[in-house]
């Protein structure tokens, strides 16, 4: 796989003022030399240096596109392979002709992010670095691009590699402890217990940071809940500034589900704006309030509306109490018309649910309730922190956390240097996988298969 020369676009499809064709591989040079024409006759390509130039097509004996042509050689490029760019206008159609006469010339059109793989296998990025490319080409908003590019540069790899020369430093004073008890190497159950430790809140710190790292790449979702006509589909086109639901003073309008999603302080959100959750025996609305009810036991929150302009009804009273367990915000809305509900009543039967008082016809409290939604469903994270955006990551680290647990609780009560040892050596190969040096081909497969072709 690696002995061949690659080809791709790695610049994003469509038309633009520039776009840049990039090879790799130890013939990289050779074949771009064979559609490459210097401009000045004689000029030798030089090494970080572009050079103005023609692409030619050597079957038609014609020159049809002026372009830069920038060589890097080996291994002070990105795969560690000699790398060459042209650069060229934007036009999808002379794009692919460079592509097409690169594969006539010798080389192969690259698979989606074949390129990092490549800066992988040749130990230029390990996987987290891999992973946090990727992050920062489809980052949706500006703190996490930040995130990504400190990860991109090793940052959380560094973090992990201290980790795991820790970890190795404590089993090796263990193991020698275990074979040579009489010469003076034994190490105190406190020292071993406070390096636990301090790995143990490495650990946890990044596990709790998940959450907040998921709201950034991927987004929570909210469903609006509520009974029929309390405004849900109003609120909904409100989030998002645009008219998305069609909304009418009839009950009943919304009786399917629309999913969209809204960028809130840079965390992203799907809200979903469901059908009434009244009592009906209308075959229609009842299987939109089974699929509503669906989406709501398995979202990350509820926005629950109530109507201030009509009394508490038992129903309102059902479904408070429905979601009081879970993440939730009361929102009483219609609060340009006169006011019926007490809100003492609601106070009562949801103490510790947050309450605004809104209305989202009007857009009076709406930046409240997005300050709201901030407060109830982020969880407070210092961006300075190292913060982990992929499962992948996550489920590995509590495997980690929960060998180190064991291994300080067989420390605690007293268990021999052999068994909570083989806990500490347990963690090891779990680190070789999360940074790639285990490879597992289906991770690697579905991690590089969701780049770009060209990246």
């Amino acid at each position: 796989m690696l002995d061949d020369t690659i080809i791709a676009v790695s610049t994003a499809p469509g038309y633009g003022g520039l776009g840049v064709v990039r090879l790799s591989g130890n013939e990289a040079l050779a074949i771009a030399k064979k559609m490459f024409k210097p401009k000045q006759e004689g000029r030798e390509i030089q090494p970080f240096r572009p050079l103005l130039g023609y692409i030619y097509n050597v079957e038609s004996a014609e020159t049809f596109e002026t372009a830069y042509l920038t060589y890097f050689p080996s291994p002070r490029t990105y795969t560690r392979e000699e790398v060459v760019e042209i650069s060229c206008h934007g036009s999808p159609v002379i794009l692919e002709e460079i592509v097409r006469l690169g594969i006539r010339s010798g080389a192969r059109h690259a698979d989606p992010g074949e390129f990092t793989l490549r800066a992988f296998l040749h130990g230029r990025i390990d996987i987290l670095q891999a992973e946090a490319i990727d992050d920062m080409i489809r980052a949706p908003s500006l703190t996490q691009a930040k995130i990504s590019f400190r990860q991109a540069e090793g940052r959380l790899s560094k973090k992990i590699e201290s980790l795991r020369k820790n970890l190795t430093h404590l089993l090796s004073q263990i193991e020698a402890s275990i074979e040579f008890p009489d010469e003076g190497l034994k190490i105190s159950a406190k020292t071993i217990a406070k390096t636990i430790d301090k790995s143990k809140q490495t650990v946890h710190n990044l596990i709790q940071s998940y959450d907040f790292g998921r709201t950034l790449a991927e987004g929570l979702t909210l469903a609006i809940a509520g009974r029929t006509n309390v405004g849900k589909s109003t609120l909904f086109n409100a989030l998002l500034d645009r008219d998305r639901a069609i909304v009418t003073p009839y009950p009943g309008t919304t009786r399917d589900y629309l999913r969209e999603q809204v960028k809130i302080n840079d965390a992203i959100f799907t809200l979903v704006d469901m059908a009434g959750m009244d009592r009906t025996t209308e075959p229609i609305e009842r299987e939109g309030i089974r699929r509503g009810q669906a989406i709501a036991s398995k979202a990350d929150g509820i926005l629950h509306i109530l109507d201030a302009s009509q009394e508490l009804t038992p129903e309102d009273i059902r479904l408070i109490h429905k979601y009081q367990d879970k993440r939730s915000l009361l929102l009483l809305n219609k609060i340009d018309l006169p006011q019926k509900m007490d809100i003492g009543q609601i106070r009562d039967r949801a103490p510790k649910t947050p309450l605004l008082e809104i209305s989202a016809l009007r857009g009076t409290n709406l930046d409240g309730v997005k300050r709201k939604i901030i407060e109830i469903f982020i969880p407070g994270q210092d961006l300075s922190e190292d913060i982990i955006l992929h499962l992948r990551q996550k489920l590995l680290l509590e495997d980690i956390k929960e060998s180190l647990d064991r291994g300080s609780l067989l420390l605690a009560e007293g268990y021999s240097e052999e068994i909570y040892g083989e806990e500490i050596r347990k963690i090891l190969p779990i680190i070789g996988q999360l940074t790639g040096e285990i490879r597992s081909e289906d991770i690697m497969t579905d991690i590089f298969s969701r780049f770009c072709v060209g990246k």
